[in-house]
């Protein structure tokens, strides 16, 4: 994809940095809820840029296509500190439940989402030209290259100068599924007219099979879910959902034949039931999560390896491009402006400072050695895997922060109780610090694909650079907000919101800081499963996650992903099936978007006192029956509404 330096006015300005922020402020809620209800953070670029070439298009602006790169490069800010916070932080609250004694408040949550997500800006600013100015055919850049096409669409024009019309054709239906979308998930979330999921146990025989060989089938039926596996795609959810067959449909129901009258309890003392005599859900919890928590680790551990060619090709040219005007081989070109090498240092050297003083006085109580292997640690991890995570994002899309967080997490454990660091104050201390890791990796993955977009459209990435930390700041302030008011509405420890990525987090540091015995053999087991895959060429990580995320989460992601696999194979026209395949791109976002959104606010009602009692109706087999057949009517809206595409 060429580079387009279009000539235009200036692309800051109080259009861009206003809509910027209000997307950052309206998608950091949308993906808290939606991350913390099914453990995935959609990626905002392609909902945002949409949407600001709708807005672009209705307040008829001229050339609108660098402003509209502003607002979704600020906007985009939203998934990558939602990611990191959620991920980690709510693992806190988790485990207020078995240590009262343990509190997280605003400020904390909020400085340790900003902090990190400055320290990724910072820490990819020097590795830009590596991932950006690299031949397509070596970075792909999938949703960068997604995401451009929706932003040049609306900015063709007709040969008179009139609008093309095409940014319409890509805000309506986006609109309308929004709206189906959230619709559909807010009678749900808000009034319960049907179950949200549907199981094997609402039929007979199949409370009898769960009972008898601890095998059960889930599907979630949420719209939100739909989409994000049809964003995923088939084969990425099909791996993610074997994963899960695998430790639901051969590990749990092992187990119960294996030991039916063991009590395996040697690194969990409350567990007091044999094997035999628990559900397939509590087999899962206590023993199937641990294996899918060691083979995400190894998973994240390999994905370094592999990539340390990487990490050493790009410091070392970002060590000869140290002026802000020098491009890769060493030419000065307009759209190659960074914020100078002296400001990235200085600016990353005090934000290390602030964090070092945050840890001290705010995480470690005043302990000068605690904070300063905590700030060693963390700034070590986040600057080596920052490369990882960018290079993850360039080639497939995808960035694996939690693999790689939950090993900061294993590590910084063992460090810290090695110095002292133990108990609740260690639990905290250690979560703090991985929210500030994973908040930097999930941000440097986010923001490799924001600049690619701007080189390929001849924004300034100076610009871009300065005005993400805008992004970061509001984003942080809004995901505090949001996982409060969550937690208070809903208890992330109630299992409500399955916070699967902080539920893992919780259940590793936990024993490691108590000096209880961790369940090492089944990490061992989930490691060597990973290394087995990665011989065999099976992507381990996404096989990992799903082996650690409940079933009926990833379920919807393969149909998700069957839908879309349908409606772009069924035409003879190659064409055609391309303009059902984007076409089913913007219902998928719409879906999420709605959803994730309407989720919030259902949220917010419940906060406010206003709550429908649905529980005795969802324990009826039929209200999972008229789950299934509002999801068919779902699912056959979203196959319809892709057929009208034409090209």
């Amino acid at each position: 994809m060429k580079n387009e330096n279009l000539h235009q006015k200036n692309e800051v300005n109080a259009w861009s940095v206003t809509w910027g922020v209000l997307m950052a402020v309206l998608f950091s809620a949308a993906a808290a809820y939606l991350g913390l209800k099914v453990g995935q953070v959609f990626e905002a670029a392609i909902p945002i840029a949409i949407i600001a070439v709708g807005v672009s298009t209705a307040a008829k602006r001229s050339s609108a296509l660098k402003e509209n790169v502003i607002i979704q490069s600020i906007g985009a800010c939203s998934g990558a500190v939602v990611a990191g916070a959620i991920f980690t932080l709510p693992a806190i609250y988790i485990l207020q439940a078995k240590y009262p004694d343990m509190s997280a408040d605003f400020m904390q949550i909020f400085i340790a989402s900003l902090l990190g997500g400055v320290l990724g800006i910072l820490f990819l600013i020097p590795f830009r030209r590596y991932f950006v100015e690299a031949p397509q055919e070596q970075f792909p850049f999938p949703e960068a290259t997604a995401t451009t096409q929706v932003l040049k669409s609306g900015n063709a024009t007709a040969s008179d100068g009139s609008s093309s019309g095409s940014s319409p054709s890509q805000a309506r239906p986006l609109l309308i599924a929004g709206l189906v979308g959230g619709l559909y998930d807010f009678i749900v979330a808000t009034f319960g007219w049907w179950n949200e999921n549907v199981t094997s146990r609402m039929l007979p025989f199949g409370e009898d099979l769960a009972e008898k060989t601890k095998l059960v089938f889930k599907n979630n039926t949420g719209a939100a879910v739909l989409g994000l596996g049809y964003i995923i795609g088939f084969r990425y959810a099909l791996i993610i959902t074997i994963g899960s067959l695998f430790v639901w449909w051969l590990v749990v129901p092992g187990m119960a034949l294996l030991f039916p009258t063991d009590v395996l309890n040697q690194w969990t003392p409350t567990i007091t039931k044999a094997v035999g005599e628990m559900s397939p859900e509590e087999i899962f919890t206590y023993y199937g999560k641990s294996i899918g928590i060691g083979a995400i680790a190894m998973a994240g551990i390999i994905g370094i390896i592999r990539s340390w060619g990487v990490i050493k090709s790009a410091v070392g040219l970002a060590a000869k491009a140290t002026d802000s005007g020098t491009s890769a081989d060493g030419s000065a070109s307009a759209n190659s402006q960074d914020l100078s090498f002296r400001f990235v240092a200085v600016a990353a050297i005090l934000a290390l400072l602030i964090t070092f003083v945050f840890f001290w006085f705010g995480v470690m109580e005043g302990n000068l050695l605690f904070a300063v292997v905590a700030i060693l640690l963390t700034a070590v991890i986040a600057f080596l895997f920052t490369t990882v995570a960018a290079n993850a994002i360039a080639i497939v899309g995808s960035n694996p922060v939690s693999g790689m967080t939950l090993m900061t997490l294993i590590l910084a454990s063992v460090v810290m109780v090695a110095v002292g660091l133990k108990g609740i104050s260690g639990m905290v201390a250690a979560l703090v610090m991985g929210g500030v890791v994973c908040t930097a990796l999930s941000m440097a993955g986010s923001f490799i694909t924001d600049l690619k977009i701007g080189y390929w459209l001849g924004t300034q990435p100076k610009k871009q650079e300065t005005w993400k930390f805008l992004g970061t700041l509001v984003s942080a302030a809004t995901v505090g907000g949001v996982m409060m008011l969550l937690n208070e509405t809903y208890g992330f420890a109630s299992g409500t919101l399955a916070a699967p990525q902080a539920n893992a987090m919780a259940a590793v540091i936990d024993p490691l800081m108590n000096g209880v015995g961790a369940p090492w053999l089944l990490y061992g087991i989930g490691a060597l499963l990973a290394v087995v895959l990665t011989f065999c060429k099976v992507p381990a990580l996404p096989f990992a996650l799903g082996m650690f995320i409940p079933l009926e989460l990833n379920v919807p992601l393969v149909i998700g992903g069957a839908v879309n696999w349908y409606v772009t194979t069924r035409s003879n026209n190659k064409e055609e099936n391309e303009a059902r395949g984007e076409k089913g791109n913007l219902i998928a976002s719409g879906f999420i978007a709605g959803g994730a959104l309407m989720g919030v606010i259902s949220a917010l009602l419940r906060f406010g006192g206003i709550q429908f009692n649905y529980e005795a109706w969802w324990a009826n087999p039929l209200s999972e029956l008229c789950s299934l057949v509002a999801y068919v009517l779902l699912i056959i809206y979203f196959i319809r509404a892709t057929k009208t595409a034409r090209r």
